[in-house]
Parts: C-alpha cells; sequence; structure tokens
C-alpha cells in the first residue's frame, strides 16, 4: 500500500477545527509527531473536543499529559500500537496505566513494538512496503507477545530476523516551527521519525508556530523535513504543543505539568481535568488565554535565552 496521493503546491491553510472535522473520522487510524518535544497537543485537544471515538494510535513516544493518553482517558480510543509511555519527571502516566491494569475508562488493545521498530514501521510506509526486517527484536520479549512481528531466516544469509509490519495511517497530525502556507514544514532540532511519518500517512495536517513565505523556506531548503506534496493542511497554531517545548521557540511549563499529574491521579480529577481545559474552552486560543499568555511568553524567552536558533554558544 502506498499513500494514495500527491498534493498540489496550493494554498493549504486552515482552521484546526475545521482540519480534524475534514480528515478525522469516527474510527481513524492516527499517529501525533514529535518526540518529548513539539507533540501536537493543540490538535490532540480538538481531536478530543469533537469526540472522535474508537480511534487507533500509533506512537513511538506517547508523551504524559500531552499526548495520546489524553485520548485514552476520554475512552476515545480502542487500540495503541505503541513503543512506549513516558511520564518523564512525572513518573509513571496514571492514565494510561488505569486503562491497561484497571480497564478504566475503557479496555484498550495494545500492541507493542520498540522504539526502533515503531520507526521502521512509518519508514516501510514511506516507501510504500509492507513490512521492515528489523534485527534488534531478536532476543527480546516482544515476538513473544505480538504475533504481527514475525521471524524469519534471511534468504541472503540464513539468519533469523524480525519482520515488522508497515504502519499507514489515516491521519498524521505534526508539529514544526515553521511552515509555509503550501506545506513546505521545517524542524529545527531533533526530527523524530516525523519525515517518514508524513510520507506514510494518507492525510498529514501540520501545526506550525508560524507560517512564513516560501521564499524564506528555500533560504534554508536543508530544514525542510516534510514537502508541501506530503501535506493536506497548514494550520497556525502558537504554543501548540504547550505543557512540554518546542525548540528554539519556548520551554517546558514543568509547573504545569505537576499540576496535571495532580489531577491525573484518579479518572474523576482527570475528567474534572478534561472538563476545564478541554472542553472548557472554544479552541486552542481560548486554552492559550486560560493559560495566559503572559505565561507562555516567559516559557518563550527562557528558551531563546539559552537556546536561539542560528547561534553558537
Amino acid at each position: 500500500m502506498q499513500k494514495k496521493h500527491h498534493t498540489a503546491p496550493v494554498n493549504k491553510v486552515m482552521s484546526l477545527k475545521q482540519a480534524v472535522a475534514q480528515f478525522v473520522q469516527d474510527g481513524a487510524y492516527l499517529s501525533f509527531g514529535g518526540i518529548g518535544d513539539r507533540t501536537p497537543t493543540a490538535a490532540i485537544h480538538e481531536v478530543a473536543r469533537q469526540g472522535k471515538k474508537n480511534l487507533s494510535l500509533v506512537s513511538d513516544t506517547s508523551v504524559s499529559f500531552v499526548h495520546d493518553s489524553i485520548l485514552i482517558g476520554l475512552g476515545l480510543v480502542d487500540k495503541f500500537e505503541i513503543a512506549y509511555n513516558w511520564g518523564g519527571i512525572w513518573g509513571s502516566d496514571a492514565v494510561y496505566r488505569r486503562a491497561l491494569e484497571q480497564e478504566i475508562p475503557q479496555r484498550i488493545e495494545i500492541e507493542e513494538y520498540s522504539n526502533l521498530s515503531t520507526g521502521m514501521r512509518f519508514l516501510a510506509a514511506s516507501m510504500g512496503l509492507s513490512f521492515m526486517p528489523v534485527k534488534s527484536l531478536l532476543g527480546s520479549d516482544i515476538p513473544l507477545h505480538n504475533t504481527r512481528i514475525k521471524i524469519i531466516d534471511d534468504p541472503y544469509t540464513g539468519e533469523p530476523v524480525a519482520l515488522v509490519p508497515a504502519a499507514y495511517p489515516d491521519v498524521a497530525f505534526i508539529h514544526v516551527q515553521r511552515c509555509d502556507p503550501i506545506g513546505n514544514a521545517q524542524i529545527l532540532g531533533h526530527i523524530g521519525d516525523d519525515d517518514s511519518l508524513a510520507r506514510a500517512a494518507e492525510y498529514v495536517v501540520i501545526t506550525t508556530e508560524e507560517i512564513v513565505p516560501t521564499d524564506e523556506i528555500r533560504r534554508h531548503p536543508n530544514l525542510t523535513c516534510i514537502p508541501y506534496y506530503c501535506v493536506d493542511a497548514v494550520v497556525h497554531v502558537p504554543f501548540g504543543s504547550h505543557g512540554r517545548g518546542c525548540s528554539y521557540c519556548y520551554a517546558m511549563d514543568v509547573p504545569y505539568g505537576n499540576q496535571v499529574n495532580k489531577a491525573w491521579a484518579t479518572q474523576e480529577s482527570f475528567k474534572r481535568w478534561a472538563e476545564e481545559w478541554i472542553y472548557g474552552v472554544d479552541d486552542w486560543e481560548g486554552y492559550c488565554q486560560k493559560i495566559g499568555w503572559d505565561r507562555l511568553i516567559r516559557l518563550a524567552r527562557a528558551e531563546q535565552r539559552y537556546q536561539k536558533y542560528g547561534e553558537v554558544r
């Protein structure tokens, strides 16, 4: 299976509400980019706000309080293909653990991979393949618990090799530092698997800190990790990774993480948090107003004080 279409170099700017409504259907197979930072938190909030349900997710890095667990805790996810769930400095993710250990709010099917093999799944799909060989899974317990991973003899060497199935998400949401209106997306800092993910997914929604002219993109072509022909929508979402950070733009909000970690301790307090921070605002701008623009600007100044793109320190 290959990505079914390439898009034209036309203006793709739209609202986040429009992008989610247009591209995400109930039962969709979704992936959210970023790895530790650049999490598309605004997009996840909007998917939740629109109540998209019976979702399947695929992720190499699920980050507590800004990522897949939001949708899991709201009962919107049926299946999760995951490498690992990360609570970071806050410890384990209470929402994710409740779903796995207690089936609260509902049972979810888990299909486990390693970080590398998940990246290889996206890489396989980006090349139109159905699988990718991965030797690093050999000797681990992961293939014992995941029947979709096949162990075969390499036809050239006769040695064992693991095959992982390609991952073709219906929709990928990827947050970047800057993008032009037609969809040329530039990532500053680590890329993760987002270049492969953008080529693997049927539809790609880019959320971006800023929209810049195409001429500006062309001044730094080496930064363009995702070309326009992979992209279906461009959404201007300043501070769209709040909670986590966005390299060269703003720092991680540790006090907010402390607050959310406490709020997620029980299902009841998680639901109250979601009512206040997701359903209690109309959109991401409303969320930012609730957080406070002054606070967000301080996070930006904190990041750019020590890490500003183009400077050697």
